[in-house]
């Protein structure tokens, strides 16, 4: 019986160390798998997604408009100003434009110099995009009640994207009071940049997000969503939920960043940063003027054209994509509007911010917003010659 039973024992245990072992090699097997999985993911990237508004067959085409813009931008710069003061114009800021007091300011000013009401919208630029589409709705609705005008939009970048929402799900309130919509550079496909750095199921994509949340929602104290909204997978779910509407003028600008050695050496973007409240020691009660009360807003030169360059060309060497830096032109392209692609190389923070060495042969930012909303105008008068 002892020979038997010590068999028997012997058996079982080769069993279950050979049970153990499959299951070690099962979980390998599976580690190597989710491993190879997050680098393809990881690698593949934004290839599948760019672009998937002129892939979508139920997409309405666009038109171009580049020759048009270049004739108003020309006859802006000879002098010739036809932007009526009909309108109530809203310039619409984009992400981190709370940390920018420079955003759309020398387009503002140059609008009320020509004596036409021009606002920028106050709003959250870290806010979800279904947030500070709300208050825009009711920014509208204010501007609107107070002037008795329709509202001209131009919004930059996730500001076009803020503002599509606030038409797309309040149109029926909206429809008699906006006349038309800029988008300037505005990812409304979704963009690259956004992907690649919140999507799920790739290489360190837990300790990006951690990262994220901790840059939007603690530092500057926003709201992850408002990034999480510019990734393609948001945009093509809101996008479905959430059409524009048919009736309303829309012109898409974008643009492609100068991508030379010697723009991404240069340092040629002009920004503001906000000092912290800081008061030194004074002698005596007659020192107070001698206090620095730094709490203020004071021009830093920053290399912002360099950080674009080189994230255009980041876009260019992955996904054969041109860009201004953040947004490619495909994706800026919103199905029915008129497209304008100017004939200049211009980044994604060029239509906002002052350049430290300006051309006066060039165009400037705000004679672009003045080309557009013109544009608008007209597109705003064919429309009633046609209904």
């Amino acid at each position: 019986m002892l020979p038997l039973c010590g068999l028997r024992f012997t058996w079982k245990l080769t069993l279950a160390s050979w049970r153990c072992f499959i299951s070690h090699i099962r979980c390998a097997l599976a580690r190597v798998q989710s491993v190879i999985s997050r680098v393809r993911k990881t690698l593949c990237g934004s290839s599948d997604d760019i672009g998937w508004l002129q892939q979508a067959p139920e997409m309405a085409p666009v038109v171009d408009g580049s020759a048009r813009f270049r004739q108003l931008l020309q006859d802006i710069r000879n002098g010739q100003h036809t932007l009526p003061d009909s309108f109530v114009y809203l310039l619409i800021p984009g992400f981190f434009s709370n940390h920018g007091p420079l955003y759309f300011v020398s387009t503002k000013k140059f609008f009320s110099k020509m004596g036409l009401t021009c606002h920028i919208a106050k709003i959250h630029s870290e806010a979800s995009v279904e947030q500070n589409a709300w208050e825009l709705k009711q920014y509208i609705e204010e501007l609107h009640w107070g002037s008795g005008k329709r509202v001209m939009l131009l919004g930059h970048s996730k500001g076009g994207v803020d503002a599509a929402a606030a038409l797309s799900k309040y149109w029926h309130v909206l429809k008699d009071k906006v006349a038309g919509l800029a988008f300037v550079q505005s990812p409304y496909g979704g963009t690259p940049v956004a992907s690649d750095i919140l999507r799920d199921g790739q290489i360190a994509d837990k300790e990006t997000r951690r990262i994220m949340e901790f840059l939007i929602c603690k530092l500057i104290k926003g709201d992850i969503r408002a990034l999480e909204d510019l990734t393609y997978e948001r945009r093509k779910e809101f996008i479905k939920n959430h059409k524009l509407p048919d009736d309303i003028p829309l012109i898409s600008f974008h643009s492609e960043a100068n991508i030379a050695l010697n723009v991404i050496a240069t340092m040629s973007h002009i920004a503001h940063a906000e000092l912290p409240w800081l008061t030194l020691p004074g002698f005596g009660e007659d020192d107070l003027e001698n206090v620095i009360q730094a709490g203020c807003k004071v021009p830093v030169i920053v290399p912002v054209s360099a950080a674009l360059a080189l994230s255009a060309l980041h876009l260019q060497l992955r996904y054969g994509e041109k860009s201004d830096g953040l947004v490619t032109c495909r994706d800026a392209e919103v199905p029915g509007s008129v497209v304008v692609k100017p004939d200049m190389k211009l980044d994604h923070a060029w239509m906002v911010y002052s350049s430290w060495r300006k051309d006066p042969k060039e165009s400037d930012a705000s004679e672009m917003c003045e080309a557009l909303l013109t544009m608008l105008v007209e597109l705003d008068k064919k429309r009633k010659k046609l209904c």
